[in-house]
């Protein structure tokens, strides 16, 4: 049997959130391919040497197959979430204790016919626009907090 590991010893992962909204003011999520009904907005890490922005635009293109957006604001601060217990130690190979996000807003500038599931590495097998209140129903329990952060921190762009 492994030993727990003890998730104060770890640190966060820096990585960024994308909060994609689309001319009618709605946002995107996807659903996790690992996870069936677990749907959720783009996100990913930050790689060395690389700012929010480049990893945000990367990371949509990595997900959802189109950068075609402008982003339009960044959170101040770091938002945190915490693994719950039985995956610390096992999710990014047990490096982590959770992540460390900057959140980033997007106008989406494409098409929904630019959007594309079918990456390298395809993360969600289906997608659709929401409202942005409704994403903190829609994401794993253990995120919920930093979903209802992002909501605070970009509610005044959905008008």
């Amino acid at each position: 049997m492994t030993k727990p590991v003890d998730p104060s010893t770890l640190p966060y992962r820096p990585c960024v959130g994308i909060c994609l909204l689309n001319a009618q003011g709605l946002v995107f999520v996807g659903q996790r391919r690992d996870t069936p009904g677990a749907w959720q907005m783009p996100q990913g890490g930050i790689d060395k040497g690389e700012t929010a922005a480049e990893a945000g635009l990367r990371e949509l293109m990595e997900e959802i197959g189109t950068d075609q957006a402008t982003i339009l604001e960044e959170t101040a601060e770091w938002l945190r979430y915490d693994l719950p217990p039985d995956l610390v130690g096992v999710a990014w190979k047990g490096k982590y204790r959770g992540q460390k996000q900057k959140w980033l807003a997007c106008r989406f500038t494409g098409q929904d016919g630019d959007i594309n599931l079918d990456t390298e590495h395809p993360e969600f097998n289906a997608w659709q626009w929401v409202p942005l209140e409704r994403t903190v129903d829609l994401i794993v329990p253990f995120k919920r907090e930093i979903y209802t952060q992002v909501v605070a921190a970009f509610r005044h762009l959905v008008g």
